[in-house]
């Protein structure tokens, strides 16, 4: 991206940590991108990188068609960072040896170091780090020194500081490194030199005049489900571009209770945008009705959202371009180190999906962003917290927090019982320790005693948990009496419930929602 200095790319080797070494980078100011690890050399200098980060991965170097990058990109000249894997692949390629130790090393361990090459520097002589390896070097490559070791791996850290290159056995960037962030900022910042220009007060500029330049007198049209990622594209693009956007709200009828009140004085009130409101409650039920298999129910909520919002844009005669709050973990090709693809856990409700027909541009002004850069671009634009630091929702909705089948009034209920979980968690203050609250509503009955009377009615479950990125996730460690006034409060105030559990599941096994 222009404006922000040259990135450090994350060269990706069928790591789940990619993204999160992109986020720290990220969170050390300095921009940085991820591409696959045999990217061609010219793609990859066409970025002008500042330095390369080689992620960990799941391969052994000593594997038949283990990720390999070209060999020429240790003749670019560019500084090098490797983390596990990436370690074991270059000093492997550059003459070391890499092998099988009889003790390997998974999960916290202890550091000890010496450093005076610049990238431990002000990390503690001994501090905690994680691991996560089966292979280890065994022997560094000519130019290399270690600069740290533990009791299990000799070869902790090493550095060839002539030729900029170091390598790290452990991860850096999780949490369970509690100094990773400094060792990171080590990297890019005084070995790469890059300077401190990523954050969202400059970035508003920027993305305002690309807006401009993309757009110029065309029109936009948005679809705003009231979510974070939507929410802020238009906040983003009406700034640029005034009333040239309109943007279309479609109600469901899967919406959280308030919702579209929410929106619509927000937007429409607060800032003046031109926002159409679409009632399409009936249509969605009645195509809803008597569907209970998760997956048929996102496809038809999916589809006729698409009909919907065609034909609202239709109704506003012509328009260029669609906007979308597609974010760059969408846009970042999963690498696998078998060769396979990924497997689809769930179809995801996007209007990208839209008819050819339609000739729309899209313009997707946040498809450089992290979930948590977008809510801090959000608050640079002036949107409340209501909107910015809401939790995650589902383009389905409620349609797959309800499950089984789909009524209105199953999901009025889901909506009072929702309400006043989020209700409890705000007034316990937890609100932002929790990455996404929910309620589902199950396909079960169960017999209660209420007012002295024998019921026989539906089962709720609670559901919170904190993630950094939603690809895996822990269940939320509730204070009892937080669970105990939700479940009384529910089982008390909402008609058709008389039992709540609490899902303490984490991702993986579970996903985040049941549906």
């Amino acid at each position: 991206m222009q404006g922000v200095g040259k990135p450090i790319i994350v060269l990706d080797f069928g790591a789940q940590y990619s993204k999160l070494i992109a986020r720290r980078v990220r969170e050390a100011k300095v921009f940085s991108l991820i591409l696959p690890y045999n990217v061609p050399l010219d793609e990859l200098m066409a970025h002008d990188p500042a330095g390369l980060i080689f992620s960990g991965g799941p391969a052994s170097v000593h594997a038949d068609g283990a990720p390999l990058p070209d060999p020429g990109v240790f003749e670019l000249g560019l500084p090098i960072l490797g983390i596990c894997y990436g370690v074991q692949l270059f000093a492997q390629m550059l003459g070391g040896k890499v092998e099988r130790p009889s003790v390997r090393e998974y999960g916290i361990a202890h550091i000890e170091h010496n450093d005076t090459t610049g990238l431990l520097e002000g990390v503690s002589a001994r501090t905690q780090v994680w691991m996560s390896h089966g292979d280890a070097i065994s022997q560094v490559p000519e130019g290399f020194r270690v600069i740290a070791k533990t009791d299990n791996c000799p070869y902790a850290a090493i550095a060839d500081p002539a030729a900029r290159r170091y390598g790290v056995q452990f991860h850096p960037e999780v949490v369970h490194t509690p100094e990773g962030t400094q060792i990171i900022s080590n990297f890019v910042h005084t070995i790469c030199g890059c300077e401190a220009r990523w954050d969202m007060g400059s970035f508003v500029d920027r993305a305002i005049e690309s807006v401009r330049d993309e757009v110029g007198a065309g029109r936009v049209v948005c679809g705003l489900s009231g979510g974070v990622d939507s929410s802020v594209v238009a906040m983003l693009i009406h700034r640029a571009i005034g009333d040239r956007l309109t943007c279309v709200f479609v109600n469901n009828g899967l919406l959280r209770k308030g919702e579209p009140e929410l929106v619509q004085q927000v937007f429409r009130d607060n800032f003046h945008i031109d926002l159409r409101y679409v009632d399409a409650q009936e249509r969605f039920l009645t195509a809803l009705a008597g569907v209970s298999e998760p997956e048929q129910k996102r496809k038809i909520i999916g589809n006729l959202f698409i009909d919907v919002f065609e034909e609202e844009a239709h109704e506003l005669g012509h328009v260029d371009f669609l906007a979308q709050g597609t974010l760059y973990p969408d846009v970042i090709e999963s690498v696998s180190a078998t060769g396979g693809p990924s497997v689809t856990i769930k179809s995801h409700h996007n209007v990208g999906g839209l008819p050819e027909h339609m000739k729309l541009a899209l313009l997707e002004p946040l498809r450089e962003l992290f979930k948590d850069e977008v809510r801090a671009l959000g608050t640079e634009l002036g949107l409340p917290d209501d909107i910015v630091m809401r939790h995650p929702f589902p383009g389905p909705g409620l349609g797959v927090r309800c499950v089984g089948e789909v009524t209105k009034e199953r999901l009025d209920t889901l909506r009072e019982a929702d309400a006043i979980f989020i209700d409890e968690i705000k007034a316990a203050g937890l609100y932002g320790d929790i990455w996404q609250a929910l309620v589902c509503l199950l396909p079960v009955r169960s017999v209660g005693v209420q007012g002295d009377e024998r019921t026989y009615e539906e089962v709720c479950s609670l559901r919170a948990v904190t993630s950094e990125d939603a690809m895996t996730a822990d269940w939320f460690r509730f204070p009892p009496e937080v669970l105990q006034r939700t479940a009384n409060r529910i089982c008390n105030e909402v008609k058709h419930i008389n039992r709540v559990l609490y899902d303490i599941t984490s991702k993986p096994p579970g996903t985040i929602e049941w549906e």
